[in-house]
């Protein structure tokens, strides 16, 4: 048995990582157990067919990203198919949004590929052990989640009502949308992760599961080929590093945008630590979300070499403070952290979901093509293979006293906000980890191009001059942050925001 700590998205796969440290799996085999049975047990809030990163720091070594994320399909493909095989979906989430569904927007998944990989380079159980609480999950059935539920409440007809294996899975047959509690069974899926269990990620890549997927794609309009699942690599990449405050962090690199956006702001609030939410702070928080957000979406979001970007943005940080700056649902997340100090943290999203099931795998997939804030180039514009951008941020620090911190989110845009706040709230203000992550937030947005600050109440914001947006109640919408912590005395502690139905685990 292996001590750990994780902050899961469910108490399912909470479950699923405590029964890997039971036969002896380390922090990257929990965390990846957990990602697993969190992407079948949450429908609706993320797929087997997403994509994702694991951030992996090894208390003897250096930090790594894997890189699993989405990446454009279309090999082989004629051009004029470019386009097709999409339509509009209206939701009430968040206030009311539109996103892009259908064959079309499935880009090639790399979830499974990256847990792989991540599996592969650090993990100690065989591979099938990893897959087997899943398998157990898809074949006895499992309780509708409440955040599940709260999503496809908003959704259920309009993304996933459409195709038939996906209205089935969700639906009664009275076709009423399942309640929180009722049990879903989805068709094909046990069967689907046996076949991934034996045969590794490969079947879904170049396998059965994968002349399933591409032929329902295929039928459908969209782009999505065998070449392009079979060509998919995860990428090990070096980590976006940044050092505050006596703290050494690792997160989330280039191409994806999550990690820059995130420490971009750590860099600017750490420039005046913060000694408690007060006025003037708030309106410091409120100053560097809009500016880095701002400066991200003129500056970041259409670079050719984001890499470059990102180092132009963090030494002008550096250098000059935010004054120069101001010219311009669905998620998982998991934290683990083992009791030698090996830290993992892993992100991924199918996006709003495509309303797609491919007929008799039980495997819903991506919209990551129909998400318009991660296509600025437009839908459908990107060259195939190439990776598609991400708010994603999974974050491993490490303090001065060498305390390890697993941190992350759910929440599109908002992840980056969320992690920042409650890493505040943990580096700055000293909060355990579940005041940390349970504490309200706020996050800036765009509308029309014009700021204004969605939050929670608590925050005293309204006196701060900006066009705001209150909710009535803490809300999903504004993320949903996992932490475990590893602390020099090998004491372990764990943080589930109250926002989503995640569940923590110490062993």
């Amino acid at each position: 048995m292996t001590r750990i700590a994780a902050a899961a998205v469910s108490t399912h796969a909470a479950g699923a990582a405590e029964r890997i440290a039971d036969q002896g799996g380390n922090a990257v085999d929990a965390a990846i157990a957990a990602s697993i049975a969190g992407m079948i047990s949450e429908p609706g809030i993320v797929a087997l067919g997403g994509g994702g990163f694991l951030t992996i720091w090894p208390s003897d070594g250096s930090p790594c990203t894997v890189d699993g994320y989405a990446s454009m399909p279309g090999k082989g493909r004629d051009p004029s198919r470019f386009g097709s095989g999409m339509f509009d979906a209206w939701m009430a989430y968040g206030g009311g949004m539109t996103t892009t569904v259908g064959h079309g927007s499935v880009a090639v998944p790399g979830a499974l590929a990256a847990c792989q990989v991540a599996s592969t380079r650090f993990g100690e159980l065989p591979w099938r052990l990893l897959i087997e609480p899943s398998v157990d999950l898809a074949e006895r059935g499992f309780p509708l989640s409440v955040a599940s539920s709260r999503y496809l409440e908003h959704c259920h007809d309009t993304i996933f009502g459409w195709h038939e294996p996906s209205y089935g899975a969700l639906h009664d047959e009275n076709g009423r949308v399942l309640q929180v509690g009722e049990t879903v069974h989805v068709d094909g899926l046990a069967e689907s992760l046996r076949l991934i269990a034996e045969f590794g990620a490969d079947v879904f890549y170049t396998g059965s599961l994968a002349q399933k997927i591409v032929a329902d794609i295929e039928a459908g309009g969209g782009l999505l080929t065998q070449e392009d699942l079979a060509g998919y690599e995860a990428i090990v990449r070096d980590p976006l590093r940044l050092e505050v405050s006596g703290w050494d962090i690792a997160s989330n690199p280039p191409p994806a945008v999550g990690g820059v956006a995130l420490a971009a702001m750590i860099a600017l609030m750490d420039r005046e630590p913060v000694g408690g939410w007060t006025k003037e702070a708030l309106d410091r928080l409120v100053k560097v979300q809009r500016s880095v957000l701002a400066y991200r979406r003129e500056h970041l979001d259409e670079a050719e070499d984001l890499a470059v970007e990102a180092e132009i943005l963090l030494k002008m940080i550096d250098a000059n403070g935010p004054a120069w700056l101001d010219a311009s649902p669905s998620t998982i997340h998991t934290s683990v952290v083992d009791e030698r100090g090996l830290a993992c943290a892993a992100t991924f999203s199918a996006g709003y979901g495509s309303g797609v099931m491919a007929p008799g795998t039980g495997i819903w997939l991506n919209n990551s093509l129909g998400e318009i804030e991660l296509n600025p180039r437009g839908l459908h514009a990107l060259v195939p293979g190439e990776r598609l951008l991400s708010n994603m941020a999974p974050t491993v620090a490490r303090d001065e006293s060498d305390s390890v911190v697993a941190i992350g989110s759910p929440g599109a845009e908002r992840i980056t906000t969320a992690i920042l706040q409650a890493f505040l709230n943990i580096a700055h203000l000293g909060m355990s980890l579940q005041d940390a992550v349970a504490h309200p937030r706020i996050h800036v947005e765009f509308v029309d191009g014009q700021a204004r600050v969605a939050y929670e109440p608590g925050p005293a914001v309204e006196g701060l001059g900006y066009p705001t947006r209150p909710f009535e109640r803490e809300d999903m919408f504004f993320g949903g942050v996992g932490a475990v912590a590893l602390h020099a005395d090998g004491t372990m502690e764990a943080g589930i925001d109250p926002r989503r139905s995640g569940a923590a685990v110490l062993t």
